[in-house]
């Protein structure tokens, strides 16, 4: 049988950057295919190149047995390859049938076709267990149900190879587990699906053969039964994976955060928070674990001093943090930084970087004022300096300051980030989703530093949806359902049933 897709000696560059050499291998029809590798190992570069968005610089790609020259997505798409990208390309104010629309009208006079349309997608949502409605609106949709969205796109476009990059990142795991039946269903129907991701339990769980990249380089493929998570990371990285991390005994300090009676209300007067109340001491790691959604974000917005709470008193170091008498937050992330308080946002992409500046522009943002000399200029050499030697410190890949931080991986993105927040010295370390969308090898880098924070003193106030992460950072646990805190756990308490019961807001501890 010929193979669904094959790579014969893909190579492709950008400028001195390496993305992928003689890359080789072959993919099984009405098979799950996984792909794996650290961030910059050249997986998403070798997809976007199977799905027209660049051209490979030498090599062949095969089809069913034939060899295709893939010049734009759209030769793609006809040829029946459909992507999920890790960031859904959703416009949010459209509805579900307009966003499938978009793209493949077929024709002006759209009115006329949105009838038989919106039957196609009802069709396709009860042949495929999708549960999405199509006249809803993307901006009222879970994270979940977008996500089937991009799907069902895929599947009106009768795409036969579907490439799905990070699909579950953002994915609760009751969520991932209806993503993973649908899989399973494509693969009954004959469809060939290509899994990227960093969640090695999920390539275990779901594919039938993996493909192992490292440095541009397919270092191995292996079936997947016939495989460990530790001998995948090993080869991954090129070495085994520390799973318990160093750590100085737990002994806190004086208080840094109190957080009294917090209230939040939108502008319908819904409650987003309501009754938060904790202290976070020096030398210690909380975490909030909670599903997305449950005020975990307007939590670390306000205290990061990006929106303004409707109640309550926030206290940093015994003084009363400066909401009181502001129309609006404006000033207020500026302020907290000069305070000592870093935020590691959860989304990268929207408040960590811009992805437009360099790598070096990106190292200094929201600290820049500090880095100018006695005459109010900037030191672009010292800059240059001290970006490269944080590019080291943090392994930033490629190590160049000068490259546009949208052109490096999102696990190389995070890094950025996390060294820049580090490198001011915090006394308050505030970290969203530390590791979304990030390989094995750089959840150890990450974890490392945070923990070396802690046992420098710095109080670190965490939230993740990852209960292992949370089980291997934490010293003690606030879980969080409607907005509320409905239960708290210190680390030798973990419990899955528990924190599951808590974050269900179906047990008060």
């Amino acid at each position: 049988m010929q193979p669904a897709v094959e790579f014969r000696a893909i190579s492709k560059q950008f400028g001195a950057v390496q993305a992928n050499a003689d890359v080789s291998f072959s993919i099984a029809p009405g098979s799950i295919h996984g792909l794996v590798g650290e961030n910059g190992a050249g997986k998403s570069t070798l997809m976007s190149i199977l799905y027209g968005y660049y051209r490979a610089d030498s090599g062949q790609i095969l089809l069913n047995g034939q060899v295709q020259a893939i010049r734009t997505s759209q030769e793609a798409i006809r040829l029946g390859i459909g992507m999920v990208h890790q960031h859904f390309m959703l416009v949010e104010n459209m509805t579900v049938l307009d966003n499938v629309m978009l793209g493949a009208e077929g024709g002006f006079k759209l009115a006329a076709q949105r009838p038989a349309v919106e039957a196609k997608l009802r069709e396709i949502c009860a042949r495929y267990r999708l549960d999405v409605d199509p006249l809803a609106t993307i901006a009222d949709l879970s994270v979940g149900a977008q996500q089937r969205v991009e799907i069902l796109k895929q599947i009106y476009r009768s795409a036969n190879i579907l490439i799905l990059d990070e699909p579950t990142a953002v994915l609760t795991a009751q969520e991932t587990a209806s993503l993973f039946d649908i899989l399973r269903l494509f693969k009954e129907q004959g469809k060939t699906i290509i899994l990227i991701t960093h969640k090695l339990q999920e390539i275990l769980d779901i594919t039938d053969t993996v493909t192992v990249m490292r440095g541009g380089r397919v270092i191995g493929a292996v079936p997947t039964a016939a495989t460990t998570k530790e001998e995948l990371a090993n080869m991954m990285v090129g070495r085994p994976i520390e799973n318990n991390l160093p750590r100085a005994p737990y002994n806190p300090g004086a208080p840094v955060l109190t957080v009294e009676n917090l209230q939040l209300q939108d502008a319908q007067h819904v409650k987003l928070l309501a009754d938060i109340g904790f202290t976070l001491r020096a030398g210690e790691i909380v975490a909030i674990a909670g599903v997305s959604g449950n005020g975990q974000s307007e939590l670390m917005e306000i205290l990061a001093g990006m929106r303004l709470p409707t109640a309550g008193k926030l206290s940093y170091l015994g003084q009363e943090l400066p909401y009181a008498r502001r129309h609006d937050a404006d000033g207020l992330p500026r302020a907290f930084r000069e305070l000592g308080i870093a935020h590691v946002p959860e989304d990268r992409l929207r408040d960590g970087v811009v992805k437009s500046f360099s790598v070096m522009h990106n190292t200094i943002l929201g600290y820049q004022d500090k880095l100018k000399n006695r005459w109010g200029l900037f030191d672009f050499k010292a800059i240059a300096a001290r970006c490269a030697g944080l590019m080291k410190t943090f392994d930033v890949r490629p190590a160049d300051g000068g490259l546009r931080i949208g052109l490096l991986s999102g696990g190389n993105q995070q890094k950025v980030v996390i060294a820049r927040e580090v490198l001011a010295q915090p006394k308050l370390m505030l970290v969203g989703q530390p590791t979304r969308g990030v390989d094995i090898g750089t959840i150890e880098s990450i974890h490392s530093q945070l923990l070396a924070l802690r046992d420098a003193g710095v109080a670190i106030l965490l939230v993740s949806v990852e209960l292992e992460e949370v089980r291997a950072l934490a010293d003690r646990i606030l879980v969080m359902c409607g907005g509320r805190i409905t239960g708290e756990l210190k680390i030798e308490e973990f419990d899955t049933t528990r924190i599951g019961l808590l974050m269900g807001g179906m047990h008060k501890s």
